[in-house]
């Protein structure tokens, strides 16, 4: 299945992606919340979606869509976690996988405008490969790591150089900024993707490809990464973890970086995942 959240921004309703058509599931009566997947939410949305789908409403072309998880209590990145964007970097590999937060005040719809925050001259993008939380895991062992996944979804990690590396501290700073985590068009269960090690994910910038990768070559991949972070907290369900960049960020460009400007347009996707596009937008003082 592909779950989606529609709708203006804070009001987002539930909804499906099934044949290339988008559904409105308001009817269903649940979001796809914390407690939805808690508590089987998927097996009851695929029964009532199995029972309705002829008579479910169509959404009309161009309705916005929202982050298709809602709420999650966590926003957990990897840093590093591709061996090109390390060396790009000028950073070693790293031992153990780089964990770092994003506020989840910074998340919003896939095709929602990216703001450049005040006082910003270096924001930077990632496409990256997000995994979504399916049941509480604490403590799981790496072999049935995948067991705890509820699905996958496009994610792109904007940064903001300066604020990341150059103010001190965590780079907690430079990631959260509004608008910082556009996720989606759709969350897509793990029986929709195949081989989660062989997925292309691709970004450009005003139509040139930036970000040509492919998770074959996570350093850390996604049942490692579940079964570490479970070492350290609590995972619940709904909870977003963003595995990593491939190299070809604006930081790694030679001989200068490039930064977004107002007026840039970035463009994204992942196999069997979509993609989604941002138009950059200054922050209005």
């Amino acid at each position: 299945m592909k779950l989606i959240r529609f709708g203006e921004c804070n009001q987002e309703k539930p909804g499906l992606l099934t044949g290339g058509v988008y559904y409105d599931l308001s009817s269903f009566g649940e979001d796809y919340s914390e407690s939805f997947f808690e508590t089987g939410g998927l097996s009851r949305l695929k029964a009532f979606v199995d029972a309705h789908l002829q008579s479910l409403p169509v959404l009309p072309a161009g309705t916005r869509l929202g982050c298709p998880v809602t709420r999650p209590s966590k926003l957990i990145c990897i840093g590093l976690n591709y061996s090109d964007h390390a060396k790009e970097s000028n950073m070693a590999l790293p031992t153990e996988p780089i964990i770092f937060f994003k506020s989840t005040t910074a998340i919003v719809g896939p095709n929602d405008d990216l703001i450049i925050p005040r006082n910003s001259q270096k924001t930077d993008w990632e496409v990256e490969l997000a995994v979504v939380i399916g049941k509480k895991a604490t403590y799981v062992g790496e072999q049935e790591a995948l067991d705890y996944v509820a699905g996958y979804c496009l994610h792109n990690d904007y940064s903001e150089r300066a604020f990341q590396l150059e103010r001190g501290g965590q780079w907690v700073k430079g990631k959260s900024c509004d608008s910082f985590a556009p996720l989606g068009p759709f969350l897509a269960t793990p029986d929709e993707l195949g081989n989660i090690d062989n997925l292309r994910l691709w970004l450009k910038v005003n139509g040139k490809m930036m970000q040509d990768g492919n998770t074959s070559n996570l350093i850390f991949k996604v049942p490692f990464l579940i079964h570490y972070l479970s070492q350290f907290m609590t995972l619940l369900p709904g909870d977003i973890i963003s595995t990593g960049t491939p190299a070809g960020v604006g930081l790694g460009i030679k001989p200068e970086p490039v930064y977004l400007k107002a007026g840039d347009v970035v463009e994204l996707g992942i196999d069997h995942l979509g993609s989604s596009v941002q138009h950059v937008k200054n922050h209005k003082s």
